[in-house]
């Protein structure tokens, strides 16, 4: 039998009824120029080209940043923003030679472009949902609901996976506490959503630079229900409706990074770091891959101008305290493998396949320095089907959901997949490291609550210590066909399955 998932979304959740067929792809770039210079060239600068988005990554201070800002009109670049406090400037223009003749400029460490299609209006898309809630199971869970718990509880199986329900008999977290999810939009006006939402801290960093209309932070008509799930399963209150977030006594804010039609690109991420960073955020959630590439290679000028802007944007958040979660992937590869094929990148025009390494090929902002990285489980605890992996990758593990044909749930829950909030006052299942994510932001957000003075460095190491340790057990063969699916390497304390341990949310409410 199929596995549920064989690559991943660019928003890390399983489609419905979808096998993830997504792979990776190569485009041939043009070497920077060898000799920095002063200043540019003289030349007639050509502005018949596609309009398309940059990052430049400048060397020094502001002063260096100004500097850089004038040459950049100069090569016929438009600055959407500059940010100073990181070195990170969002350029547009249409000189097809625009990355390469900045690159020679003194003071610029790199540049490139962050996508390889137009900047143009597309065409929406969306995930989907994994499995609709039936007004049915409603009812069976609102009946089997105890005193204590909302009434869609009981089908939530991964509370008790990671010990929150015990943890929210000792604490439901501080409202002093913010959980940022950089995502497709967050629907504030969600009755489990409204009475936790931060709006201060939400934003719309689609374009680069940050837009604080009212509602900018929301998904727009047909547009994603992602971001909406993943803020629910963190913090969806507890106010005797619907579901329960791992920590549902702290703030949830939304910041808006994906195209109306899905795509995640890297001057929007920077922004959301920055914002977030900014804005009193204790914790981002990063259930996605920066488009267009899966991996980003730092020989590339191009991709290795995207590591470095996205590095810089999220080691400045970690600065001011804010711990940084992302999902593993949906593509069951092991990210500590020697290589990885990749057929499906640039995912926004013609992929072409190569095979890369990952150690110099990187996801961001899940392989980044610093990011806590997150892989899936299921119902029964084990590895979910689609879950990426890696010895020395993996940091933590936490319920992501999977199929029922592989892990099915104890009674009275039915589905094997995470239930949580979608827009419009709905409930909904979805699956994908995507889930697994936001459990962990949730446990950082109940340790930072126990903890409100520790450092980023000192959360993650409780997040570590506190794991409940998962040892890789059996030979993998989630589908029992008789054939191996995944090799787990390491000790009972540290692997490429679980990390550490399964998170523990009773641990961090206690210790």
């Amino acid at each position: 039998m199929a596995h549920l998932g064989s690559r991943r979304t660019r928003a890390l959740a399983l489609p419905v009824g979808l096998a993830l067929t997504a792979s990776l792809g190569f485009l041939p770039t043009s070497a920077a120029s060898a000799a920095p210079s002063d200043g540019l060239p003289t030349a007639a600068v050509s502005t018949d080209g596609p309009k398309l988005s940059y990052v430049v990554n400048t060397r020094g201070g502001q002063g260096t940043v100004e500097q850089v800002k004038k040459a950049i009109a100069q090569a016929g670049g438009t600055v959407v923003i500059a940010y100073e406090q990181i070195g990170v400037i969002v350029v547009h223009s249409q000189n097809p030679e625009f990355a390469q003749s900045i690159r020679q400029l003194r003071g610029v460490e790199s540049a490139g472009a962050t996508r390889t299609n137009p900047i143009v209006p597309q065409a929406t898309k969306d995930i989907g949902v994994e499995e609709s809630l039936s007004a049915e199971q409603a009812r069976a869970a609102a009946a089997e609901a105890t005193a204590d718990q909302d009434p869609l509880e009981p089908l939530q199986w991964d509370l008790p996976a990671i010990k929150a329900d015990q943890a929210h008999q000792v604490s439901l977290g501080s409202k002093k506490v913010t959980v940022a999810v950089i995502d497709t939009g967050v629907d504030d006006t969600h009755p489990d959503l409204a009475p936790n939402f931060d709006r201060g801290a939400s934003a719309n960093c689609v374009s680069g630079a940050p837009d604080t209309t009212d509602g900018a932070w929301r998904p727009q008509t047909g547009e994603s229900d992602h971001g909406t799930h993943v803020a629910g399963t963190i913090a969806a209150a507890k106010n005797g409706i619907g579901v329960t977030g791992v920590a549902p006594g702290v703030k949830v804010a939304g910041i808006k990074v994906a195209t109306s039609s899905g795509f995640f690109y890297t001057e929007a991420v920077v922004c959301g770091f920055v914002w977030a960073a900014e804005h009193g955020v204790d914790v981002t959630n990063n259930s996605y891959y920066t488009d267009p590439w899966l991996y980003n290679c730092k020989n590339d000028p191009d991709q290795g101008a995207l590591v470095e802007a996205v590095t810089r944007a999220s080691q400045y958040a970690e600065r001011k305290g804010t711990v940084n979660v992302a999902a593993a992937g949906n593509s069951r590869e092991d990210l500590a493998a020697d290589t990885l094929g990749d057929s499906t990148s640039p995912n926004d025009t013609t992929p072409v396949t190569r095979t890369i390494d990952p150690r110099e090929c990187l996801d961001i902002p899940t392989m980044l320095p610093g990011v806590v990285t997150v892989s899936a489980t299921g119902a029964k605890g084990l590895k979910a089907s689609y879950s990426n992996y890696g010895d020395g990758i993996i940091d933590v593990a936490a319920p992501g959901g999977d199929s029922t044909v592989y892990q099915t749930p104890a009674p009275p829950a039915t589905s094997g997949l995470i239930l949580s909030t979608l827009p419009g006052g709905k409930y909904g299942y979805k699956a994908g490291t995507s889930m697994a994510s936001p459990h962990v932001a949730g446990v950082v957000a109940l340790i930072k609550s126990s903890h409100p003075h520790a450092s980023a460095a000192a959360v993650k190491a409780l997040l570590v210590n506190e794991a409940d340790a998962t040892a890789c057990g059996d030979p993998y063969d989630i589908n029992g066909d008789g054939k191996i699916d995944a090799v787990c390497e390491g000790s009972r304390n540290h692997n490429g399955f679980y990390g550490a341990g399964v998170v523990d949310a009773l641990d961090a409410v206690r210790r």
